[in-house]
């Protein structure tokens, strides 16, 4: 069983249904990350200005592929955002995400410098955990 994950809004998750980016229908397909190390620093480069919680759908390729919805591993153009692998091949699913095919949601807060961290990962649950505790000094 495969997984990969999509980055959405906490809202956009509980609004409940199929989960459609806006990149469906004005690229074809919705983006994902082939794991967190990747989705982490597409959340740095790219959500830097998002005011809500955003979370990380865990989704099972294998559900994907049973429901007909087809994922492509293709480079991202024109590269990969810092921090990523250089050369690494990012999930892109042709179709909206079934909400049968996510099997966990990881909520994502940002950490006292900034950048975006996992904060804990629970099956396929809405709730938001609490805030980050604050480092030592800062």
């Amino acid at each position: 069983m495969a997984h990969i994950l999509h980055m959405t809004e906490l809202e956009r998750w509980k609004a409940g249904g199929d989960v459609e980016a806006d990149s469906l229908a004005e690229e074809g397909f919705v983006h994902a990350s082939p794991d967190e190390k990747t989705l982490l620093a597409v959340a740095d480069a790219f959500y830097s200005a998002a005011t809500g919680p955003l979370v990380a759908l865990v989704v099972d390729t294998g559900v994907l592929d049973s429901l007909g919805v087809e994922t492509r591993w293709e480079a991202a153009a024109p590269a990969p955002p810092p921090g990523a692998d250089d050369g690494v091949l990012f999930p892109h699913v042709y179709g909206a995400i079934p909400r049968e095919a996510v099997v966990a949601v990881r909520h994502l807060r940002r950490a006292p410098d900034g950048r975006f961290t996992v904060v804990r990962e629970h099956p396929a649950a809405a709730e938001a955990p609490g805030p980050l505790p604050r480092s030592e000094g800062g």
